[in-house]
């Protein structure tokens, strides 16, 4: 029995995960705004403030495990990492998707990501993150980078925080600035695009960030 042929059948294109590849391709990054509900997100949201206010969170650092340092001259944002193995059931939603999606990339892309990696973040007013990129020097296996925007329904651009991303383009480049909208998701090239986050000149700019990891 051919199985393969079977599997081809089984198949249904996603119209948001082809508009996902679509940008990746041509962009190096996609920005989504609906891929999650609202209802999703103010759970998750509900989900990273009782986290925090178990006291949980910690300074978050630069480099990787095997060369790790925090410095508030760089970045200023708290952290706690989740894992799917030991996810609340508010945080099981989120792994859900991202499964699907990496499936789907997977199977129509042959990414090969074999691994996430998420955390919580919270930048309290006047944290910032400098320019940089999501790749290390002893450490290459993060592809893409996804960020998850949690902040409630009373965000304004005003309150600052924007991640913004540096594009090539001709001889120099161009920043994109993308505001952290409640619900939007972006995700872009790991090893590609320089970002950085701006300023957080009001309240608190709250995410999921993460990593979809090879090998």
């Amino acid at each position: 029995m051919n199985t393969q042929l079977f599997e081809q059948v089984d198949f249904i294109e996603n119209p948001a995960y082809e508009q996902v590849i679509t940008d990746l391709l041509e962009c190096n990054y996609a920005i989504v705004d609906d891929f999650f509900s609202s209802e999703e997100i103010d759970e998750l949201r509900q989900s990273l403030k009782e986290v925090y206010e178990a006291d949980s969170f910690k300074k978050a650092a630069i480099g990787n495990k095997f060369n790790e340092e925090t410095d508030k001259t760089i970045r200023g944002d708290f952290i706690k990492w989740i894992n799917e193995a030991e996810a609340r059931p508010k945080e099981r939603l989120f792994f859900e998707k991202i499964n699907d999606l990496v499936a789907y990339l997977n199977r129509t892309c042959f990414l090969g990501i074999l691994q996430t990696e998420f955390h919580y973040a919270i930048y309290p007013k006047g944290t910032f993150y400098k320019r940089h990129l999501d790749t290390f020097q002893n450490d290459d296996r993060r592809k893409l980078s996804m960020v998850c925007y949690l902040n409630d329904d009373s965000w304004v651009a005003s309150n600052g925080g924007e991640l913004t991303i540096y594009l090539p383009e001709g001889n120099g480049e161009r920043a994109l600035d993308i505001i952290p909208k409640p619900g939007r998701v972006v995700i872009f090239e790991s090893q590609i695009l320089e970002h950085e986050v701006k300023p957080v000149l009001a309240s608190e700019r709250l995410s999921i960030t993460g990593w979809l990891k090879t090998r």
